[in-house]
């Protein structure tokens, strides 16, 4: 398993909107296994395995960005405050690291709001609102945050990824790096299997966690005959997860494949067909309506798109200690590349 693509991925940084480095690392790691390696101006990149046959195209989707922050005002004192890049729990951003990212390059700065011992009884019990946090960047005054910092610069929290033990990392960005690696890997794994009946194309597509907007084009603009989108789901092997409204799928179970109403029931049965074949342990997930990934936008594109999806489990999902198992990841991959290869000449997912 190439630890080191994945490490690279998370240690860049690319909140939605602003992905030119993760993305980057992303091509360039694909340019090993094909020559066919792209980027589009909204920020998504491709990487295409060509077909043996004329099989169906088979587009494998992870989304490249990731949450971060955003700066909103720099206030007379030289403090900056932010807003979110995507969904955060705030209670997870006080006393953080983070790097901004500037027109001169890298900055780091801390959040923080007063020290609990000025703080009143009631907001002791309660998690802090982002407007009562602030980024620190040791300016003396507005002029001089000014010349480091611009209103709309982006930041990330600074923590970059360990195995905390031997097949397991931990660190922001896993939400979605893992599924750009997934991607990358099955398509590196079809590749070296000599291709599939179809084009398989590798996505590593934009701003997902602002509103779909790299997998709406790139949809469109690639015309797949049928799609998989690859993101992580929660891992249910930590405290405080109820079962019954969620499948059990704790780290190294293996990927998650999701039935729905969004999703083509056959693309699942021939996910679920790759899965035995390969020996590959799965466990499955329902959706009554949206699945909140790519998906949602994939399957609607043009005239429709047959669509499925593979979820990772993932500890502490959209914090800066996302916690997931190498070995799931690698399941995937396996999963997704066996897929493709089922993929003949004629069908046509019609229903």
């Amino acid at each position: 398993m190439p630890l080191d693509f994945l490490t690279s991925l998370l240690t860049a940084v690319g909140p939605s909107g602003y992905e030119t480095a993760p993305a980057t690392v992303w091509r360039d790691y694909c340019k090993g296994f094909t020559d066919d390696v792209h980027a589009d101006k909204v920020g998504s990149s491709y990487a295409r395995v060509p077909g043996k046959a004329d099989g169906p195209r088979l587009a494998v989707v992870g989304h490249i960005d990731e949450i971060g922050l955003h700066v909103t005002h720099i206030d007379k004192e030289g403090f900056l405050r932010f807003g979110s890049v995507g969904g955060w729990d705030t209670i997870v951003l006080v006393g953080q690291r983070v790097r901004i990212h500037t027109k001169n390059g890298e900055l780091i700065g801390v959040i923080a709001r007063k020290p609990i011992h000025l703080l009143k009884d009631e907001e002791r019990k309660s998690a802090p609102e982002m407007k009562d946090l602030h980024i620190d960047i040791a300016a003396k005054d507005a002029d001089e945050a000014r010349e480091m910092v611009r209103v709309g610069d982006v930041a990330v929290i600074d923590a970059d990824p360990i195995e905390l033990r031997p097949g397991l990392v931990v660190s922001r960005a896993l939400d979605n790096r893992v599924g750009c690696y997934v991607a990358a890997e099955a398509a590196r794994r079809v590749a070296e299997a000599g291709g599939a009946p179809g084009d398989v194309v590798a996505l590593a597509v934009a701003q997902e966690e602002t509103g779909f907007a790299g997998s709406r084009t790139s949809a469109f603009a690639l015309d797949p005959d049928v799609a998989i989108v690859v993101d992580v789901t929660f891992a249910t092997d930590q405290p405080g997860i109820e079962l019954g409204s969620i499948t059990e799928h704790g780290l190294g179970s293996g990927p998650v494949l999701t039935r729905g109403t969004t999703l083509h029931p056959e693309v699942f049965e021939l996910l679920y067909q790759a899965a035995e074949q390969e020996g590959i342990s799965f466990s499955l997930e329902s959706s009554g309506r949206g699945t909140g990934t790519d998906a949602d936008a994939i399957h609607l594109s043009r005239a429709g798109v047959p669509t499925g999806l593979v979820s990772v489990p993932l500890r502490y999902m959209h914090s800066p200690v996302e916690l997931g198992a190498l070995e799931d990841m690698d399941a995937a991959a396996r999963v997704i590349a066996a897929f493709a290869q089922l993929l003949e000449p004629g069908m046509t997912f019609e229903r």
